[in-house]
């Protein structure tokens, strides 16, 4: 084994890594989740410590920052699926860029890096839970490490954001149907939260793939939050909310 080869070897041994807690999201699968942080403020989770980091001595001091960078996992990709460029869905998915140069969760090493707003700090006897808003992370996604955000190092005034500048904006406009506001209202009852303003936050995204922007279909799209299918369906410049329909968990298998 050569000098080079013994050193990286060392250097991956010692750089093991391991999660410090797990995501509890509203968002249970990939389908629908912004694009970046901070697009969905009605967006909610937890961050649940495993016990080896709950000590509250380790957050002792956080409670003062109102927001923290998240360094997590991009846990539900398939394995080994990245390539040297891709296409952003800003530029409509048709021009490659190189991966490097974009967000892409389809990295060489799925990391990813993401601010949250900081709620609250929550001691429940030997676990510690961080209550996050404005997220973009699916349930159960694996955290490394999280550090409070700094807005006087962390807000470079006069930065450039190449082909991303701006915030995404939308032309659709989000409406209910009777019954789906009826639904609103129960679930938001039942989960403390306002569904009503997450789903319109989540549907002014528009989260289709990008070749199907502004397209108007007879499609009805779902996607899952929290225990219910979210469904809709798009008209001439509106999202129309169809239904929120209750997960049924599939029988267990002996």
């Amino acid at each position: 084994m050569t000098t080079g080869q013994n050193s990286l070897l060392n250097f991956e041994t010692e750089l093991a890594l391991q999660p410090i807690g797990f995501i509890r999201s509203c968002y249970k699968e990939k389908f629908g989740i912004p694009r970046q942080p901070g697009l969905v403020t009605a967006a909610q989770a937890k961050l649940q410590l495993l016990p080896a980091f709950s000590q509250p001595e380790a957050f002792k001091g956080l409670e003062q920052f109102s927001h923290v960078w998240l360094i997590f996992q991009f846990h539900a990709n398939p394995s080994a699926s990245w390539s040297n460029t891709v296409r952003p869905p800003r530029l409509g998915g048709n021009k490659r860029l190189g991966v490097f140069a974009t967000r892409s969760t389809f990295r060489p090493n799925p990391l990813g890096l993401s601010v949250a707003g900081l709620d609250k700090i929550e001691f429940l006897g030997q676990e510690t839970c961080l209550h996050l808003r404005g997220i973009d992370l699916l349930d159960g996604t694996p955290v490394f490490d999280l550090k409070p955000y700094l807005p006087y190092a962390d807000s470079i005034l006069g930065a450039q954001g190449g082909f991303a500048e701006q915030a995404p904006t939308s032309e659709w406009e989000v409406g209910f149907t009777p019954e789906a506001q009826l639904q609103c209202a129960e679930k938001s009852l039942q989960l403390g939260t306002d569904i009503e303003l997450l789903i319109r936050q989540i549907l002014q995204q528009d989260p289709r793939p990008s070749y199907r922007a502004q397209a108007v279909d007879g499609r009805i799209y779902a996607m899952k939050l929290y225990d219910f299918d979210l469904q809709w369906h798009y008209k001439a410049k509106l999202i129309e909310v169809i239904g929120l329909v209750d997960l049924v968990e599939s029988p267990v298998k002996h």
